[in-house]
């Protein structure tokens, strides 16, 4: 059934274009490896480190680095909506697991890392191109040898939560390859 008054969805006059460069990840994690995690994380926040390309994908910078915390921000964008007009989760999941990640860092030495065991999300409100800037936020909840545990925010422009988080992280060290 086609209506005269609906747009051709397909044209190119619906169409829009995104440009993305990064940086090559393995020579950055080599040199990140060599840094303590607070360092590597200020060192990105502050442009002496290129950001990951999953980062430069999505659009987030690293806003705030502490100790045990970090806050991420995103400008949310319509590339990043699902088919009814909201940010898809999968942006908010992104944010928040790369911003409690990163919070481990910054309690880490040189050649330790971590990787995402688990991530429990509950979704208190829908996020949109109208939310304003999008904020994540990580903190460390315990900082183990083997596992460590998070929780995270991400709150719209007006600061609202939009999304509360927990994640359990497993401890990897210095004979992590990578591959």
């Amino acid at each position: 059934m086609t209506n005269v008054d609906q747009p051709d969805l397909l044209s190119p006059a619906q169409r829009r274009e995104r440009v993305v460069e990064w940086q090559v990840p393995a020579p950055v994690a080599k040199v990140a490896m060599g840094l303590s995690g607070m360092d590597a994380m200020l060192g990105i926040r502050d442009g002496r480190l290129p950001p990951p390309p999953f980062a430069k994908l999505i659009g987030f910078v690293m806003a705030v680095v502490e100790p045990g915390r970090i806050v991420m921000e995103l400008e949310p964008r319509e590339d990043l909506e699902n088919t009814i007009g909201l940010l898809h989760g999968a942006t908010a999941a992104a944010l928040i697991d790369t911003a409690m990640g990163c919070a481990i860092s910054t309690r880490l030495e040189s050649g330790q890392g971590s990787v995402t065991l688990d991530l429990k999300m509950t979704f208190l409100r829908p996020l949109s191109v109208r939310s304003g800037l999008i904020s994540a936020e990580g903190k460390v909840i315990k900082l183990g040898r083997q596992t460590s545990y998070t929780e995270g925010f991400v709150r719209d422009g007006k600061g609202a939560l939009a999304v509360h988080a927990t994640a359990t992280f497993s401890m990897i060290g210095n004979n992590f390859t990578g591959n």
